[in-house]
């Protein structure tokens, strides 16, 4: 099977609360969609014409047939979807309290089954053959499906284009520390990675963008994606820095604009464009989706990035930077 992107990690379905400014505390209405980082990149890649799969794994219940359901309508290969028949597909729920940076509750147990899944359940030449392989550090953290995650990315021997999430859900690990070391390990073994400052923070020990990003390549990152909200994202490599401006949105849900960026980055980097057509192009993808209320169901088109990239800011090279 030769597909365009590969994702590894977490799936759930995930339920919007309608009213802005509300907690959980008041009366609120709930529209459902399919989450979970990695899961919303896949169909990121799919809505831009990506061949694109999800390597996890749902309960054996009416969420995770609603999800299987869902990715197949978006055209995102389940093939490497598992079912458990034994623990139930994770739920999260969001409130808009506020909008831009929701409330947000998982109820994934101790056990759930995107963390249960083995080297056998991808084989070996869909690790090495598709065009881009993309890993979420959460997948590192927990179970049978850290081991596999890990096996994947030697399997790919740094291959181009390896593509590290540092995504970083602090009620996944014990303390930073275990997730400074197993990022460490995955940095290693990534050719490019992607992370906020926060995540940065974690991972490298600094939220400096300049800093980070020169510590991705010293690591032999080949591409740093440092992004920093409404300061932009940078874009870097060894020889070249661009800071790429946000777009100006009127946000109704900050979730999922990373993952709408990721989808977006990698449609980018197999087209063969260049850092700053493929910031602008992913920088409008995640302002699309902060104007939605949900995640998955809202990741654009290429027609719909289109009408955006018209009110994009121009990258402007760092000083220093190459051209």
């Amino acid at each position: 099977m030769s597909l365009d992107l590969v994702t590894v990690g977490r799936i759930s379905v995930d339920l919007y609360a309608h009213e802005a400014f509300a907690s959980f505390r008041d009366p609120q209405t709930f529209s459902k969609s399919v989450g979970g980082s990695p899961t919303n990149v896949a169909v990121a890649a799919a809505r831009l014409g990506r061949s694109a799969a999800v390597v996890t794994k749902v309960g054996d219940d009416d969420f995770g047939r609603f999800a299987l359901g869902q990715l197949t309508g978006w055209g995102v290969t389940t093939d490497f979807v598992g079912t458990d028949r034994t623990v139930p597909t994770p739920l999260a729920f969001a409130a808009l309290d506020p909008p831009e940076d929701p409330q947000v509750v998982f109820y994934r147990g101790t056990d759930p089954p995107d963390t249960t899944l083995v080297e056998s359940d991808l084989p070996g030449d869909v690790v090495r053959g598709c065009r881009a392989f993309w890993m979420s550090t959460g997948a590192l953290a927990h179970g049978t499906t850290a081991r596999a995650s890990f096996a994947w990315l030697e399997a790919r021997s740094r291959a181009s284009h390896t593509i590290l999430d540092l995504d970083y859900r602090p009620r996944l690990w014990p303390d930073v520390a275990t997730a400074r070391a197993a990022a460490g390990r995955a940095i290693g073994l990534s050719t490019i990675v992607v992370g906020n400052r926060a995540e940065c923070e974690m991972a490298l020990g600094t939220s400096d963008p300049s800093e980070a990003a020169a510590a991705l390549i010293d690591r032999g990152v080949e591409l740093a994606v440092i992004k920093q909200g409404g300061g932009g994202v940078l874009l870097a490599t060894g020889h070249q820095r661009f800071l790429i401006e946000p777009l100006p949105v009127a946000v109704v849900c900050g979730l999922g604009a990373g993952d709408a960026f990721g989808g977006a980055l990698v449609h980018g980097l197999l087209s063969g464009w260049d850092l700053p057509r493929i910031g602008r192009f992913a920088n409008a993808a995640g302002a699309f989706v902060v104007g939605q209320l949900t995640c998955a169901d809202a990741m654009p088109t290429a027609s719909d990035l289109d009408e955006l990239l018209a009110l994009t800011a121009r990258a402007t090279p760092q000083e220093g930077s190459g051209t």
